[in-house]
C-alpha cells in the first residue's frame, strides 16, 4: 500500500453535511514556492553596490520577518497597516535585513527593483501538481479561490505563473485589510465565490493560519504538510472533491 493510501483521513470540518462547491487555496507554500529568494536578493543588491551571500540573506530575512510580525495584532494585515503600504513594508524588511548583517541598505531604487522582480514568474516555482489540480477542479465544476496573506501583486503573480484561467477569485490580505487566521479574509473569499462557508474547503500549509482559521470561519479545511498534515501532496485534495 502506498504512503498516500496509508495516510489517515483527517479532513477538518464543521458539523453538517453540506455539498462541497468551492475550494480555496493558500498561495506561497501551497500553490507555489520561492526557492531562489536569497539568490535573487543577492543578484539585485549587487547591481546596487551591495555584495551579500544568498545564504546570509535567507537567514536574516526570516529573522527580520519575525521581528516585523511581532508588532502586528492577531489578524492584522502587515501591508495595509504599514504607513507606506506594501512597498513600505518590503522596503523596511530589506533595510532591517541589511542592518542585521551590519550593512546599510542601498536605497529606494533597490527596494523598488526587488518589488518588481518578485512579480515575475521566474521568481517562483509552481508546487508539484498545482496546474493539474486546478484544471481538474475546474473540470469537476468547482469554483476556486486563492486566499492568502499577500499584497496586491498576487493576482498578477498567479497570472504570470499561468494559473489565472483556472481561478475564479483572488483574495489578498492587503485588499481585505485582514490576514489569516482571522475569519474576515475567509469570509471575504466565500463572498467572492458566492458560496456559503460550509460549502467551501480551504487548503493551506499553515496549521493555525489555514486550517484553524478556516474552520473558525465555518469552512472545511485541509492542512498540507508532508510530515504530519491532513494531506502530504496537493494532488490529494482531489480525494476530497466530488468527481
Amino acid at each position: 500500500m502506498s504512503e498516500r493510501q496509508e495516510r489517515p483521513v483527517r479532513v477538518t470540518t464543521r458539523p453538517g453535511a453540506t455539498p462541497l462547491r468551492g475550494i480555496s487555496f493558500d498561495a506561497t507554500g501551497t500553490l507555489f514556492a520561492c526557492p531562489r529568494r536569497g539568490e535573487i536578493y543577492a543578484e539585485v543588491l549587487a547591481r546596487h553596490g551591495l555584495e551579500l551571500a544568498p545564504g546570509d540573506i535567507e537567514t536574516v530575512f526570516a529573522t527580520a520577518w519575525s521581528e516585523l510580525d511581532c508588532r502586528l495584532g492577531r489578524g492584522e494585515d502587515r501591508y495595509s497597516s504599514h504607513p507606506d503600504g506594501a512597498r513600505g513594508f518590503w522596503r523596511e524588511l530589506l533595510e532591517r535585513s541589511c542592518a542585521l548583517l551590519g550593512r546599510q541598505a542601498p536605497g529606494p531604487f533597490a527596494a523598488a527593483e526587488l518589488f518588481a522582480r518578485f512579480e515575475r514568474a521566474d521568481a517562483w516555482e509552481l508546487g508539484p501538481g498545482a496546474r493539474d489540480v486546478l484544471a481538474e477542479l475546474r473540470r469537476r465544476g468547482l469554483r476556486v479561490a486563492v486566499t492568502s496573506n499577500w499584497d496586491r501583486r498576487l493576482p498578477r503573480v498567479l497570472a504570470n505563473l499561468g494559473l489565472g484561467a483556472d481561478i475564479d477569485a483572488v483574495i489578498c490580505s492587503e485588499d481585505v485589510g485582514s490576514a489569516k487566521p482571522a475569519e474576515t479574509i475567509f469570509l471575504a473569499a466565500c463572498r467572492a465565490l458566492e458560496l456559503e462557508p460550509a460549502s467551501v474547503l480551504h487548503v493551506g500549509d499553515g496549521k493555525i493560519e489555514d486550517r484553524e482559521g478556516a474552520v473558525a470561519a465555518g469552512l472545511s479545511a485541509l492542512w498540507l504538510n508532508a510530515a504530519e498534515g491532513d494531506i502530504g501532496a496537493l494532488e490529494e485534495v482531489l480525494d476530497y472533491v466530488p468527481g
